[in-house]
């Protein structure tokens, strides 16, 4: 090849080349400082984009992880209830004090910082340790059980922090980061999206939860860290996980900023968080409930029980009651109902929408304050049921006899409750599988009052092979339950 030639080749292969460039899609940020070249540029490496998709969080990271913290529980008593955090493991030799590690977030320059309520539950002493690896003694400013939220304070100034964004704003899919101190091993961050919004758990005393629920892996220690948008805005606490082993599958769920911001600022202001409350117990109406009550359609919730000195009572509230709107906004389900009124001030006059009688009707109720103690238990202990073997009764699936004193006394039945009594439930059957258990006791069937087990198969008899609607009272909390023979 001449010198002619060869020249014109190389010609043609840079001018291919650069063409081959010009056709990828590929951004070079103004403030990148290329290796090699003579620059005066010190600005951070901004994250490199390729056909449009970010391929980097760390400027997220560098500007939000200085205000996550490490947080040290220490424990005088040697054995105790850890929640969701990690305990640290014991050395041979003199037994010391439990810790247990946990998370926090620093909201404010003055060393103010939001951690769940079960890291530093029952601490003797709280210390927090930054990402300077700088060790603080922390005051409890409150505590609030309910929410699982806490809010501590360390003594300095101008302290990196993270703003609260508008958790309400998030939407399912939102790209977000975990960040927070798992099991101890140092500050880590983890990436995912939200993948619901509005979780209930349970766990807990399961008050007043309405998680965002993220696939960011959060595991123990992470408890009271950070889960923060791709604006480097605080949206979530993280509070917990669910999993069969310990360890992260993907379900994490962490409290909503503004819940949080709610309690932080009651706590700050009065150390304890006031709540209104209806005082009835309320379910999620389901499409035989809605059938059996002459709804159209499934939609609010169903009043269960009504506490008779409570303040729904007053107003003229009843079981069976299906409550449609809070001052005219769609009640969704049970646990939006329950957020919406515990986000009131006690005292204050709201408005319910119930469907009785199959219309509608308007109800004033002045909100009495929220009592933890008025919290009904959970799952109650089966001590005392009935252990034969569960044999096959009629078209439910359950044994029942009539409510004798000695039997009300066997399986704990309170005083003045009237109906038959569960003595066993054949787990396949249909009764089994709605949740109806040995000790239930069955009050209504399809809203006729059952007082003998005659009374309870005649009414059974009546709904022929549609569902059946059971009013169940279960040491003292009474609830609706469908059973479809």
């Amino acid at each position: 090849m001449s010198f002619l030639m060869r020249k014109q080749f190389v010609l043609v292969m840079i001018l291919f080349a650069g063409s081959m460039l010009a056709g990828c899609s590929w951004i070079m940020p103004e403030n990148v400082e290329v290796t090699g070249a003579k620059s005066d540029n010190k600005k951070p490496m901004a994250p490199v984009v390729v056909d449009g998709t970010r391929t980097s969080y760390a400027d997220i990271v560098e500007k939000s992880s200085p205000a996550v913290v490490q947080i040290t529980a220490t424990f005088k008593r040697t054995e105790t209830s850890t929640g969701g955090f990690e305990l640290r493991p014991q050395l041979p030799g003199p037994r010391l004090p439990a810790q247990g590690a946990g998370s926090g977030v620093l909201v404010s320059e003055d060393g103010t910082i939001l951690t769940n309520h079960h890291v530093i539950k029952d601490a003797d002493k709280i210390t927090v340790e930054n990402s300077d690896s700088k060790v603080y003694d922390a005051e409890v400013v409150g505590s609030d059980e309910p929410s699982d939220l806490a809010v501590i304070r360390i003594k300095g100034e101008k302290f990196p922090f993270l703003k609260l964004g508008d958790s309400d704003s998030v939407r399912i899919g939102d790209i977000v980061l975990a960040i927070g101190n798992p099991l101890g091993i140092g500050q880590t961050v983890t990436s995912g999206i939200i993948s619901a919004k509005g979780r209930r758990t349970g766990i807990g005393d399961g008050a007043f939860q309405d998680f965002l629920q993220t696939d960011a892996p959060i595991n123990q220690g992470n408890s009271g860290g950070a889960l923060v948008n791709v604006n480097g805005e605080l949206i979530g606490i993280n509070s917990q996980i669910l999993s069969q082993f310990g360890g992260s599958i993907g379900i994490g769920f962490a409290i909503p900023s503004n819940m949080a911001k709610s309690v932080m600022d009651q706590l700050i202001k009065s150390g304890k968080v006031r709540r209104g409350m209806l005082g009835v117990n309320i379910q999620d109406v389901n499409e035989e409930i809605a059938k059996q009550f002459g709804l159209a359609s499934p939609e609010g919730v169903i009043v269960s029980n009504v506490n008779e000195t409570g303040a729904a009572a007053k107003a003229g509230v009843k079981r069976g009651d299906i409550i449609t709107k809070l001052n005219g906004e769609k009640v969704e389900d049970g646990n939006f109902l329950r957020n919406k009124v515990a986000g009131t001030m006690p005292g204050t006059e709201v408005s319910l929408t119930i469907f009785r009688d199959k219309k509608e009707q308007e109800i004033k109720v002045t909100l009495d304050e929220f009592d933890l103690k008025l919290l009904p238990g959970g799952r109650n202990d089966e001590g005392g049921m009935d252990r034969t073997e569960p044999k096959q009764n009629g078209k439910l699936g359950v044994s029942v006899q009539p409510l004798t004193p000695d039997i009300a006394s066997r399986f704990k039945v309170p005083a003045g409750v009237k109906g038959v009594v569960v003595t066993s439930v054949d787990p396949q059957g249909p009764a089994a599988l709605t949740g109806i258990r040995p000790g239930d006791v069955i009050m209504e069937v399809n809203r006729q009052i059952v007082e003998s087990i005659d009374d309870m198969r005649a009414a059974i008899d009546k709904s022929g092979s549609g569902g059946v609607l059971l009013l169940i009272n279960r040491q003292g909390q009474t609830v609706f339950l469908t059973v479809r023979p």
